[in-house]
């Protein structure tokens, strides 16, 4: 485990440290009320959180990255495997980019049911998953096993997913349903630049949302009236080694989960950004944001710092109404 934590943060190190540097907190954009840790997590078990859903109590849904697992942290900072998923044969190490198995995306419907992503470099196992309460785990959509399924988005009210794919620069989608995906955009914005490209996806007021590592940028791309992408806009700059990130809740406002340097960021309407969060608030390589009812819950996954994964929330972000699943987070097309 050691090992492969090694080889992402060595990735991270190279591709997004060097770009920008970790800030300090007096330089942060400071909230109001504080930020706190509300559960910690066990590296040794491979609990490196990279993706997050929240149910309606405020309950967590997240992927383990290293662990190959999907587990709950309820809001007393109680943790539960959910899932384990299955290795492959030779290890993982064929999985692009990374040589190691990733359990990625993940995004919750409104009956509970889950659905996630899983890159192992192998034919048999990369691909979409879905997990119905109470039952188990299985692949319903297969991806190429040169693949690297990262962001996932779900346009409910349409019956459709959208997949990242950080290797091969492009957003995939299918229905709910499962069944064969097709490529929905390969724009040249999503593409990588040696490491990972397109990353984290979100559905915001007609259109989808994309992150860029290698990049540094966000990407809206705005729905045609069948549904087709439209022309991609870079919409911020300068971010390299953001992940994924979230809407909070006023107008086109985001967070921005920034991993190698271990910060997290607000970004303006105009593109313009400010640090909210660092490593002096208990950040350890944040992944992804979710929020709900005004409040940011950020997961770490400590790639690069290789101490102390947690789940921090973050109070007073956004709106109090805001419950992480507005209308204009399913398309609104």
């Amino acid at each position: 485990m050691k090992h492969r934590l090694a080889v992402l943060a060595c990735a991270l190190t190279v591709t997004a440290t060097t770009a920008v540097t970790a800030v300090s907190a007096s330089a942060a954009t400071r909230p109001d009320p504080e930020p706190r840790v509300v559960a910690h997590l066990d590296l040794s078990r491979g609990q490196t959180p990279e993706n997050i859903a929240l149910t309606p109590d405020g309950t967590a849904v997240v992927t383990f990255a290293a662990a190959r697992q999907v587990a709950i942290i309820d809001p007393e900072g109680a943790t539960r495997i959910l899932a384990t998923l299955p290795a492959p044969a030779d290890g993982g190490v064929h999985t692009p980019v990374l040589g190691f198995p990733l359990t990625s995306g993940i995004v919750r419907a409104h009956d509970g049911t889950l659905y996630f992503l899983y890159a192992t470099g192998t034919s048999d196992l990369t691909g979409l998953w879905r997990m119905r309460p109470g039952g188990t785990p299985h692949r319903i959509t297969a991806l190429p096993a040169d693949s690297l399924p990262n962001g996932l988005a779900l346009d409910e009210h349409h019956g459709r997913l959208y997949m990242a794919d950080s290797a091969l620069g492009e957003i995939y989608t299918v229905r709910t349903s499962g069944g064969p995906a097709t490529t929905w955009s390969a724009a040249p914005e999503l593409a990588s630049t040696g490491f990972i490209g397109v990353n984290g996806l979100k559905l915001h007021q007609g259109a989808l949302w994309a992150s860029n590592l290698d990049q540094g940028t966000l990407v809206r791309i705005p729905f045609g009236p069948d549904g087709r992408p439209g022309h991609a806009q870079v919409r911020a700059t300068g971010l390299q080694g953001i992940d994924d990130f979230a809407f909070t809740g006023r107008g086109d406002q985001i967070l921005a989960a920034i991993d190698g340097p271990n910060k997290v960021v607000r970004v303006e309407q105009d593109g313009s950004s400010s640090t909210v969060l660092t490593g002096a608030d208990g950040l350890q390589n944040p992944t992804s944001i979710a929020v709900r009812r005004g409040t940011a819950y950020i997961p770490s996954a400590a790639y690069q710092t290789a101490t102390h994964p947690n789940l921090m929330v973050l109070p007073g972000v956004g709106p109090m109404g805001n419950s992480g699943h507005a209308p204009h987070d399913h398309g609104g097309r």
